[in-house]
């Protein structure tokens, strides 16, 4: 057993239900220093041990490495899928077979509102007029809701994405949820993310392959040329970069 490995079982056993975010920091703090060269299973290790029901991943379903990874150290783990009501219908698919084929515990959550709904109270298709607030309605807010039951996640967040994430944390604090976030792959390169995907015969959204390597609601995602930033696609044509959902 590697020190690493030791260093994350130290936490076993540990209850978190009730702590207070001064707590919940003070264990990042420790944490996170002792874990940031650690393989993406210990992480994970450390998190379930750490958190045990209270910990669940989400996924945006563009592949799924990390519910496969999750699941190898926690089978029956909680995964979190938002849909926004503005999914392609292959992410949608996506999300259909990770249930069906893998060891996990998929969790469907929606918006308060239909889309038919929030129309009819911020008028048709908000995201034109108002990007940020449809993310808020749609995104940032129904997460917010599911998560609170939780005192940490794990999230697919990669340093190598976007600059914007570059200083991403292995373990890190979500002032504004009040929760530990753990990114068990943001050291993880593009090269490696390939390279597991076809040594596990990964589930992959088949957008991936017709030119949309980042995600999201179909109406704010365009395809990318290739050797084009792979979030370039994502609200193209404003300055907006984020949902709002890691800021």
């Amino acid at each position: 057993m590697s020190a690493l490995t030791r260093a994350a079982r130290e936490f076993r056993g540990t209850h978190t239900a009730g702590r207070t975010p001064e707590e919940l920091r003070e264990l990042v703090s420790h944490a996170g220093a002792e874990l940031e060269l650690a393989p993406a299973e210990v992480i994970v290790e450390w998190a379930v041990a750490t958190f045990g029901e209270r910990f669940c991943l989400t996924s945006s379903m563009g592949d799924a490495v990390l519910a496969h990874v999750a699941s190898t150290v926690a089978p029956g783990i909680d995964v979190v899928f938002l849909d926004t009501g503005y999914h392609f219908a292959e992410t949608i698919g996506t999300r259909d077979a990770v249930e069906a084929t893998m060891p996990v515990n998929l969790i469907t959550i929606t918006p308060k509102q239909t889309v038919a709904e929030q129309d009819a109270e911020h008028g048709k298709d908000l995201f034109q007029r108002d990007p940020d607030a449809c993310c808020a309605l749609r995104k940032v807010a129904p997460l917010a809701d599911a998560l609170a039951r939780y005192d940490a996640w794990a999230t697919g967040l990669r340093r190598a994405e976007t600059h914007n994430r570059v200083i991403a944390p292995v373990i890190g604090w979500d002032a504004r949820k009040g929760k530990v976030k753990v990114s068990p792959l943001a050291r993880w390169s593009d090269e490696q993310v390939e390279r597991y995907i076809v040594e596990n015969n990964i589930l992959v959204n088949p957008l991936v392959h017709d030119g949309y390597p980042s995600i999201g609601c179909w109406p704010c995602t365009r395809r990318v040329a290739p050797g084009d930033d792979p979030r370039s696609g994502r609200w193209a044509g404003t300055a907006k970069t984020e949902c709002g959902i890691h800021s």
